[in-house]
Order: C-alpha cells, then structure tokens, then sequence
C-alpha cells in the first residue's frame, strides 16, 4: 500500500496494465509443523465484496481443493493458529492493503497466496507449488467469462452513500471445525536456555476436527463519499495514485466547497520501527461539515472509478493500512506553535471572562476528571486549545470528503 521501493512501484504498474482477474503470490511458511506440504490463503472473501468474494469461496476454492486432492495433494488453510499449536484451532488470515493480494483485492481481483511448507523437501514445495498454479490456470480457463462478469458485478457494490468496511475481526458466532492433518506436540527441556520448548513429533500423525473460523464481521465502517480533496503539495501521494492508474482532476479556480472533515482524534504508535516505518494504529477521527476554501491547483479525485476501494483504504485515516497509519501525514502531529504560561495566563483569564459557555464548559470538565482538576498546566492548556490562538493545522487530517 505505501509503495515504498522502485521495485513495489514497478509491481503496481505492472497490474495496472495487467488488470489481472485472477492473481498469485507465492511464499514459503514457517511456524508449526504438520503433514501438509501445502497451504494457502485466499484473500478474505467477506472483504473482497459479496458478489466476488462468494464466488471464491463457494465455488472457486473448493474447486481448487478437489482438484489437488485428484493429484493426491492435501491442503489445508494458513495455519494462522489461535494458540501455539494447530489443534487449539485456527483462523482464516485477514490480508489488509499491505499484502499483495490485499492490495489486488482493491481491485476487484480475486487473490490467493500459496504457503508450502519450509520443513518439507525442496522438490516437493517446487512441485506443490506448480500443482497450485496449474489448477488455478485450468479453473480460469475454464470460467474467465463469469469471473469477467462478477468483477464488473463486485465494482457495482461501492457506490458513493453506500457503507464501506474498513476494519474487520473474526466472527466467532460462525466457528466451524477443520478436519486437519497434523503431529502431537508437546514440551521438552530446551538444551539451549532454561526453559522448555515445544517440539511436534512426526512419529505421532493425527486427524481430527479443529476449531476453524473463516467469517469475518465488521467492526468499523465509513459511508463512501463522492469524492476526496488533496492540497496540492501532496504530490508523492499524487504519485502513487498515478502509479494506481487512479483518475482526478485538479481545481480550475479557488473555490469554496462544502465538505466533511476530520480532526485525528487520537492513536497508537508502534515502539520500533517496521518496514522502515513507526507504524500508526487505533486511529480514531471526529468530523463535522465544513465550507472549506481550496486552491486552484488542488486534486479532487471521484470515488465512481476503479479504484474507489483503494482511495476508501488510502484516505481514511482509520483504515489499518490508510496513509496516515503508514505517516504520510505526520507533520500534522507536530504542534509548531506554543505559549509562554506566565504570559498566556492573563489572556487566559480574559478568554474565561468573556466567554461563560467557555468558563462553564472548564468548570465541568473539572469536575468530573479529578485528575484534571489537580494540574494547573493541563488547565492552561486546554484553554488554549479552545481559543483562537490555537493552531488549525495540528491533527487537523488534510484530506476532505465531498459528499
């Protein structure tokens, strides 16, 4: 999604011009063991939209399965376990922007990512993972023209005004089991710390029904607008939208539009750097409707295109992958502007005087957070985060929403 490297660019450009219907990524697993050769994940297919995403799951992976169970292959889903080990039961993966085919998704393109096996012989990873692609090429070739239709199908359900998702969690009201083929585990004194350590014997090979959840639910939704606003200055984001063939325009005069805005009301930082970034997470806006005046020169971008989900994913700062999570807008953290308390405290004391609601409004606020009430600086500085004096730039997200 943050398109950090020449080569992820060229990758993007790459399936842009492509517009692949069906796309593979393929990988080697670590974590537990168990007899599999081969898993997979297919992008999470509540996510990928119902008309697409049902195809997916109801008919193309199950297809896929009993294709590579005629070759003698068994697969199971990533195992992407509840607990240490597979038997406590596992989950489907949730792809977000920043996994390929999280990002195909966006694109109406169903995805799948091939996970064979580290611990088992290279040959047969080779060999499985080619088995993978050859049934997937065989199941498009023989179904292009519906996957073609339902593509065209998905796109129709993200209109503007209609709900889109933005964050998503297991639905453990819908846990299923998993006949799964694994090895009995256990614990042994470690030989290289203090410890135990888990360990699966390949001796001791089971099958039995494991907890599964596929079904995702949404937690967090956003009404899609008609279209976003981008100052101008922004043009490495501009970049990436030409880079995701994304259509815009840009403002012929100054103008005044109404427009919803949002102030980052708050989020999370990750301690140590991740892909080159300090990661944002938990990120929670308020917003209000607003005349806002632009700039002749800034972008307006319609969401009734293409690639309207990765603009949804892209600008809305909650998003778990949005570009405000990935610091595309850190300056607006920075507060630049600042007060010296022994000066600011008489024009304080002026601002309460003239404005009761105010006044009114910090008595309140004091009494009902003790804590508050005890910090003297605390007190200043919420005045002067209620005045005029305050700088608008601070948390203040620069990307508007036209509705």
């Amino acid at each position: 999604m943050k398109s950090d490297t020449r080569n992820t660019k060229s990758f993007v450009e790459i399936f842009q011009k492509i517009n692949a219907d069906v796309f593979i990524d393929n990988h080697v697993s670590n974590g537990s063991d168990y007899q599999y050769k081969l898993t997979y994940i297919m992008t999470q297919h509540n996510k990928l939209g119902t008309v697409l995403g049902d195809f997916m799951n109801n008919e193309m992976m199950p297809a896929l399965v009993k294709y590579l169970q005629n070759k003698k292959i068994e697969t199971t889903p990533y195992v992407d376990s509840f607990k240490d080990t597979p038997d406590k039961g596992f989950g489907q993966f949730v792809d977000s922007p920043r996994y390929t085919t999280g990002y195909t998704s966006l694109f109406n393109t169903i995805g799948f990512v091939v996970e064979t096996h580290m611990l088992k012989k290279y040959a047969e990873r080779v060999k499985m993972t080619y088995e993978y692609t050859k049934s997937t090429l065989d199941f498009t070739d023989a179904n292009y023209q519906k996957i073609k239709e339902l593509r065209v199908k998905n796109l129709e359900q993200y209109q503007p005004k209609k709900p889109y998702t933005l964050k998503w969690e297991l639905d453990s009201t819908k846990a299923t089991t998993f006949s799964f083929l694994g090895y009995e585990a256990g614990y042994k004194k470690s030989d290289a710390t203090t410890g135990n350590r888990l360990y699966y014997d390949r001796s001791k090979p089971y099958k039995k029904d494991v907890p599964y959840i596929k079904e995702f639910k949404s937690v967090k939704d956003v009404v899609i607008p008609s279209a976003y606003i981008i100052p101008r200055g922004y043009w490495n984001i501009i970049d990436l939208l030409k880079n995701n063939n994304i259509s815009f325009k840009q403002l012929k005069n100054d103008t005044i539009i109404a427009v919803e805005s949002y102030r980052i009301a708050d989020f999370k930082t990750v301690p140590f750097a991740y892909e080159g970034h300090y990661l944002h997470r938990n990120t929670t806006v308020t917003s209000k409707i607003v005349k806002m005046a632009f700039a002749k020169g800034d972008y307006f971008v319609p969401t009734n295109q293409k690639g309207v989900k990765y603009l949804l994913e892209a600008f809305e700062p909650e998003g778990v992958d949005s570009f405000f999570n990935w610091n595309f807008f850190d300056p607006i953290l920075q507060q630049k502007e600042h007060y010296s308390e022994y000066i600011f405290e008489d024009t304080a004391a002026k601002l309460l005087k003239d404005n009761p609601a105010l006044k009114a409004e910090l008595a309140s606020k004091k009494q009902n957070d003790l804590e508050f009430a005890k910090n003297s600086e605390a007190q200043l500085d919420w005045i002067y985060k209620h005045s005029v004096y305050y700088e608008k730039a601070h948390l203040q997200y620069p990307v508007y929403r036209v509705l």
